[in-house]
């Protein structure tokens, strides 16, 4: 087993899922193999607008073939193990590479930086998961916690991750969630996909929630595109099977509602859902169909 980095773009006319599998030509099928049963960086190139950097962490299952195309594999990624930075970590930091085992002999940028797959050292793995999702975080909810006048208490708590070499946040619930949180407010502006309020607590932190489409549970990853941004009623509605939405967008309220008109109330007067601005951003279809068919009580 050994550690690695996947490219891929937005744009890529490789059959990608990141969060499920990558498409791969056959030249690159020894350097994935190696990383079966270990976890992988996604990377987006430089040279891409408004590029992501290093933007995820995955952890992969097996290597099958493309029924399709004999010269092409997909490494398929063990469900429930694809986590989203909730920073972005950029290819050069303060003018450093951070992927330093890209550096030859004597300091030049070696020409492994341009492989759409290939190796990464223990070294260099855990110092960009360390960046990627340990950033500071303003966007935090309130702790559930008092303090001594038994008010609760709005200030941040700061979570030990141990020691670095186990990168032990990968198993972490609360380092996923603060990731996730993350990503997902950034993307929607922390504003309620469904009912456009964007209301900001005294600490001065969003109180909308970042609510998974198809939930942890039952294998949904952790990436932007099966989150939506909610307020917390409406996310107890959503968890519930209560609403949901189209793929057109149409937000779905259930027969099963029993103030029907106060529910409507509350969500967007169009019925239609606020998604980002940045498409790559905005719930898949894939997820939303997911959530139709298994929770939503139609």
């Amino acid at each position: 087993m050994a550690n690695g980095v996947f490219i891929h773009r937005e744009d890529s006319i490789y059959r990608d899922t990141p969060s499920e599998r990558y498409h791969f030509p056959k030249s690159y099928l020894s350097r994935a193999e190696k990383c079966v049963g270990d976890w992988i960086l996604y990377y987006e190139p430089v040279k891409v607008r408004n590029t992501k950097g290093y933007w995820a962490v995955a952890k992969v299952a097996a290597i099958v073939p493309d029924p399709e195309d004999q010269n092409m594999f997909y490494a398929m990624i063990e469900p429930g193990e694809f986590v989203q930075f909730g920073s972005n970590v950029p290819f050069t930091i303060d003018g450093a590479v951070v992927e330093q085992g890209l550096l030859n002999d004597v300091g030049i940028l070696s020409g492994r930086a341009q492989s759409a797959v290939r190796p990464l050292n223990r070294e260099d793995f855990v110092r960009i998961v360390k960046l990627g999702l340990t950033a500071e975080d303003d966007l935090l909810p309130r702790t559930a916690w008092y303090s001594e006048n038994g008010l609760l208490r709005e200030d941040r708590v700061a979570f030990e991750y141990g020691e670095r070499e186990r990168v032990p946040q990968l198993s972490s619930r609360v380092a996923r969630d603060r990731a996730f949180r993350r990503t997902v407010l950034r993307a929607y502006d922390e504003r309620c996909t469904l009912t456009g309020l964007k209301l900001i607590n005294g600490g001065g932190r969003a109180e909308v929630e970042a609510a998974h489409i198809r939930p942890v549970a039952a294998n949904g990853p952790d990436i932007v595109t099966n989150g939506l941004a909610l307020s917390g009623t409406v996310h107890w509605m959503f968890d519930r099977g209560l609403v949901s939405v189209a793929d057109d967008l149409t937000i779905l309220v259930s027969r099963h509602v029993n103030d029907r008109d106060g529910v409507t109330s509350l969500l967007n007067r169009d019925g239609r859902a606020r998604l980002p601005s940045n498409p790559s951003e905005r719930p898949h279809p894939h997820f939303l169909e997911w959530h139709r068919q298994n929770c939503f009580k139609n």
